[in-house]
Order: structure tokens, then C-alpha cells, then sequence
């Protein structure tokens, strides 16, 4: 069952009119679809909040709009206020339930890699994927147990369990998850040292000649 929230139609797009809406409690937002004529809308940002932390990120939102009947809608993108972290806008897409879209899923690490306990360190290359699915389908997260990984060990999409409601897009030989041993991690930082000197030595003799 989708989560409900209520909208309020926007009409005002003057500065003032945003912000007192903003003021408000609410997030100015816009909500689109293929072939669906947009609409300038508010929606209550607390409620907002809630309804994506409670549901996750891709749940299907059925969105009562004033004077026009509930559509089932997506969460499309967010803008923040860096300053106040504030929800300052929003934009929702009109989804059909029957067809397929693609999505960027959470990656999620459980269990205690054997391999770090021995001094290896478990590294994540990757904290989404992307996935095919019809809305009712997508999966809240992928979760991926890490528990019997030694070192050298190394996770990839084609190891996951495949599922018939959903497929992955990524390629099969991509890495989610593997444990590096610790001499790799010091020879890379190694090899980081030793070609950024000679950089940082020719930038002085320009500097000298250009003098």
C-alpha cells in the first residue's frame, strides 16, 4: 500500500510567495510524468521527511493534489539548504505501475568480514545500485553479507541472487565489496608519494626559469 501524502496546488511563483510557503512548514515542489502535464504544487515538509525515512527512498507515494484526484508518484530529486539543511524544494514523478523503470538502490554491507579481522581492510567501491524494475517491485535495499570474506576476497553484481522481480544494470564484473590486503593499501600510498614529488620538483624549476 502506497504511503498518502497531501498537496496543495501553487499558483504564486513570485519570491515572496516561496518563501512565505517555506515559512510556512511547506516545500515548494513539482510533480511531472510522461506524458502528464506538470503541475507547480506544496506539499508539508515534516510530512515529507517522514513519509522517506519511514518508506525509503523509492517508495511509491500516492499523492492527494487539491481539486484533482490521488496519482501514484515517486520521489524524483530534493534540493537542501547547505546552510540550514533545510528541505527548500522537491520534485515528484507520475509513475505507472505496469511499466518498468530504473532506479538507484542502496547498497547495504552486513556481517563481519573474517578478512578484516586479520588486518585486511573491507573496502566498498560501490553504495547503489542500479536496478530495473515495475515501482511495486523495487527493492527498499540490497543487502550484502560480507561474513565469510578472507582477504583477497572480492565480492561482484554476478554474485548476487538473482531475482525474478527485479534485474540489475550494472555489469556482472562490477565490485561491491572486497578485502584488501594491508601491504596494498601501503604500496598504493607508496607509489602516490613517490609520483607526486618529481611533479611538485618540476613545478619549482618552471617556476625558477619563468623568473
Amino acid at each position: 500500500m502506497a504511503a498518502k501524502l497531501k498537496a496543495a496546488l501553487r499558483e504564486d511563483h513570485t519570491k515572496s510567495a516561496t518563501k512565505e510557503i517555506r515559512e510556512s512548514g511547506h516545500v515548494p515542489s513539482v510533480v511531472y510524468g510522461k506524458e502528464k502535464e506538470s503541475k507547480s504544487i506544496s506539499v508539508n515538509s515534516i510530512e515529507l521527511v517522514k513519509t522517506v525515512r519511514d518508506e525509503g527512498r523509492n517508495a511509491i507515494i500516492s499523492l492527494d493534489v487539491e481539486n484533482d484526484k490521488p496519482v501514484d508518484v515517486m520521489l524524483h530529486d530534493y534540493q537542501m539548504d547547505p546552510l540550514k539543511d533545510e528541505l527548500i524544494h522537491a520534485d515528484f514523478y507520475i509513475v505507472d505501475m505496469s511499466e518498468e523503470m530504473d532506479v538507484e538502490v542502496p547498497l547495504n554491507l552486513t556481517g563481519d568480514a573474517p578478512g578484516a579481522k586479520e588486518g585486511g581492510v573491507l573496502q566498498q567501491p560501490m553504495y547503489e545500485l542500479q536496478v530495473r524494475a515495475k515501482p511495486a517491485d523495487i527493492p527498499e535495499e540490497i543487502t550484502v553479507d560480507v561474513s565469510e570474506l578472507q582477504i583477497g576476497d572480492t565480492i561482484s553484481v554476478s554474485d548476487l541472487p538473482k531475482a525474478s522481480s527485479y534485474e540489475f544494470l550494472e555489469d556482472a564484473d562490477t565490485t561491491i565489496a572486497t578485502v584488501v590486503p594491508p601491504d596494498t593499501l601501503d604500496a598504493e600510498e607508496e607509489d602516490t608519494d613517490e609520483n607526486a614529488e618529481p611533479e611538485l620538483v618540476d613545478a619549482e624549476d618552471n617556476s625558477d626559469e619563468e623568473k
